[in-house]
């Protein structure tokens, strides 16, 4: 029996599901708009799971701190909203993780920086999603990760303590937020990462395939229930 944890939270983009094909061709058309040569997708894929910030960043080479980036911001939106279903897929290994997961009785939700805009459509278009108890936007609350608020609010939502939980995610502000949180992390290195080195993240964990995490789960609460026996 899993006793330790018994909610396991998600990131979305780079841990679910792959939408680095349909964020990069997002912010490609910027660039094309604006008369600039295509990137290549392997430009993009690495800073997908920064989402817009990481997108216009490397298709502009502009960040939040520049005059005008707010329109940019919503120009990359319009595109994206526009072929967000386009080619994005769920990782190898995530619907085996899931079944898993629901059929130990532990709960699981989805915690993501995307809005409300663009989350819902995507969840309610991937019918391995529906078994989801909680969904929390980058817009549910009044901030984002990698503020511990959204994993809050989906331990409340779960009817559990933020300790009883673990959350995968695959870029730093992921398990910057779990550990503000109180929340065990496992870095989801099938993800995109970004250009940090994920092994100063101070992740409880280094998941290297979806299945890694139920392996992880196994383990922890085994070793759990070895302490009580003893």
């Amino acid at each position: 029996m899993l006793k330790m944890i018994d909610a396991v939270l998600f990131d979305l983009d780079g841990t679910l599901i792959d939408s680095a094909p349909d964020l990069g061709a997002a912010a490609d058309q910027m660039r094309l708009g604006r008369g600039l040569p295509s990137l290549p997708a392997a430009l993009y894929r690495p800073m997908a799971g920064a989402g817009a910030r990481g997108m216009i960043g490397v298709a502009l080479g502009k960040s939040p701190a520049d005059e005008g980036y707010d329109a940019l911001k919503e120009e990359f939106f319009r595109n994206y909203e526009q072929r967000m279903l386009n080619d994005c897929r769920v990782f190898d290994g995530v619907a085996e993780l899931l079944t898993q997961i629901t059929a130990s009785g532990l709960k699981w939700g989805i915690v993501t920086n995307k809005s409300v805009r663009f989350t819902n459509p995507i969840v309610r278009a991937i019918p391995l999603f529906e078994t989801a108890q909680t969904v929390i936007s980058g817009d549910t609350t009044a901030y984002a990760k990698p503020h511990p608020e959204p994993l809050f609010e989906a331990a409340r939502q779960l009817g559990t303590l933020p300790a009883r939980c673990v959350y995968v995610g695959d870029d730093k502000r992921d398990i910057d937020a779990a550990i503000a949180a109180g929340m065990p992390s496992l870095a989801a290195i099938w993800g995109y990462l970004g250009v940090h080195d994920v092994r100063t993240w101070n992740a409880d964990a280094l998941t290297k395939h979806p299945l890694d995490v139920m392996r992880w789960l196994k383990l922890a609460n085994h070793l759990v229930d070895h302490r009580v026996q003893s």
